[in-house]
């Protein structure tokens, strides 16, 4: 009667252990906290220092764009010369002028020249009744190269898109970081709820092991039902020292991603614990066309070649303006409309002005026709790398779906495969309690049931890696990221 007693207590333990048993691994106990995934996100993208270091790239192509609008900035500029030799006055000559450089090329300049002396040229001498001062407005005007752009159009335009190159690239590093995170944090998921479901089997193995030893004790148990309950319980606890070192270093792992608000790396608590998950997310094919739309319209390594491309199609106009001759126009208000004295004087073109015309082309242009050569076939290369990247691109969005439709499917399957499970030992314990069946045969089916139930804990992990890597793939935010 006793033996009987003792196997139906060993039936009811292990049928407690069954399905049921891994909803109750998955159910938190009120002495920890749950840390998820949109918490991680949240600590990574306000104290990550790549993260930081990513964002540092926004920073920089603004510099560099403030850097090219110097080209536009007003200038002043002042010259003087002076030469006294012999106690005399040879020259002293003082120039100061305004100029203000505009997108369109027409760079407006107003100045005063000052010279006095006894050895002065004849065109350096200004009259007298001015105070020897001259002042001057005009402005100069390429009607050749330059006109439609020139070198500090280009550098301007080429750096604001390099403020675009700079967000795609911020971008690609950004979801790669999150990505790595996000695997990071399933695994350390796999590894608790691994912890516990082992630390529970342990558990049951080691009370088995009691109460069969005290049945030996009592004479209704034979020694080798407890040599077996024996081995049992050291396997699992072999099992869960086993699964506890995996946690340990998922924990680990996982804390590379952590950090406070002055820079100093943070370690997951013992006290806390991953986000449990219920039934898997299925994606549509709806879903799948989106994402490959996505992909083609947003994917950081197609907006870095388009905006590679928009930068050749800059240096191919500048290449091109290159092959018209120079032939720039200068003309300059002299005393118009006001005199160095003070008085007002009617505008006239004709009279008191000074004009200028500087004018240059190479004969062969050979360099410059090299340049727009140069340009079209750098074009082509970008256009090329682009279609191909742009495929292969597709390809990995589509293979990755696959996968994690393939990876739903075994989900399922590895669920259904658990309840039968669950089922055999159910039936195996029935057998037990009617005396067809011995605790050998509990073990085996029991066994297979862990087993079972740890690989769905892995699958289920598996799932939301593959969910991560198809946003990765497509270019898009992770869920959840958008903090």
């Amino acid at each position: 009667m006793r033996v009987v007693l003792a196997a139906l207590l060993v039936v009811c333990m292990v049928n407690s252990h069954g399905q049921s048993a891994l909803q109750t691994v998955l159910q938190l106990p009120d002495s920890v906290t749950t840390f998820t995934l949109n918490n991680l996100y949240a600590s990574m993208w306000r104290y990550h220092p790549l993260i930081k270091q990513a964002n540092l790239l926004s920073a920089v192509a603004q510099q560099d764009i403030r850097f090219a609008r110097g080209a536009f900035d007003p200038k002043i500029e002042v010259q003087g010369n002076l030469k006294e030799y012999d106690q005399k006055e040879y020259y002293n000559k003082w120039y100061g002028a305004f100029t203000v450089p505009t997108w369109f090329p027409v760079d407006p300049k107003v100045g005063i020249e000052r010279n006095t002396g006894t050895y002065l040229s004849t065109e350096s001498q200004l009259p007298a009744e001015d105070y020897n001062r001259q002042l001057f407005a005009g402005l100069s005007l390429p009607i050749g190269r330059g006109l439609f752009t020139d070198e500090r159009r280009a550098t301007l335009q080429q750096a604001q898109l390099g403020a675009n190159l700079a967000e795609a690239e911020k971008l690609k590093l950004i979801n790669k970081i999150l990505l790595e995170a996000a695997k990071d944090y399933w695994q350390w998921y796999y590894s608790f709820f691994n912890y516990q479901l082992n630390t529970r089997n342990a558990q049951i193995a080691e009370e088995i092991f009691r109460r069969v030893r005290l049945n030996e004790q009592m004479g209704e148990a034979s020694g080798l039902d407890t040599l077996q309950a024996d081995i049992t319980r050291q396997q699992r606890q072999v099992e869960r020292q086993e699964s506890y070192l995996d946690l340990i270093n998922a924990s680990v792992k996982l804390s590379n991603h952590l950090w406070d608000s002055l820079g100093n790396p943070l370690q997951i608590s013992e006290k806390l614990a991953p986000q449990p998950i219920g039934e898997a997310e299925v994606f549509s094919i709806t879903v799948l066309e989106q994402l490959r739309q996505l992909a083609s319209e947003n994917h950081p390594e197609l907006q870095k070649l388009t905006i590679k491309l928009d930068q050749l199609e800059i240096d191919r106009k500048l290449a091109i303006e290159f092959l018209k001759p120079r032939l720039n126009l200068n003309y300059n208000f002299l005393n118009q409309p006001i005199r160095p004295t003070g008085d007002f004087q009617t505008f006239t073109f004709l009279n008191n002005y000074k004009f200028g015309l500087d004018f240059y082309m190479p004969i062969y242009l050979r360099k410059e026709r090299a340049k727009v050569t140069q340009t079209r076939l750098k074009i082509q290369n970008t256009t090329y790398e682009r279609t191909q990247t742009e495929r292969e691109i597709l390809n990995q969005v589509q293979a990755t779906y696959n996968q994690l439709v393939n990876a739903n499917i075994l989900l399922q399957q590895q669920n259904a495969m658990a309840a039968n499970y669950q089922r055999l030992l159910q039936g195996e314990l029935l057998n037990l309690e009617n005396g067809e069946s011995d605790l050998f045969k509990i073990n085996v089916q029991q066994e297979k049931l862990i087993q079972a139930q740890s690989k769905l804990l892995k699958l289920r992990a598996e799932f939301e890696k593959q969910k991560a890597m198809l946003f990765w793939a497509a270019g898009s935010r992770l869920p959840l990221a958008d903090q």
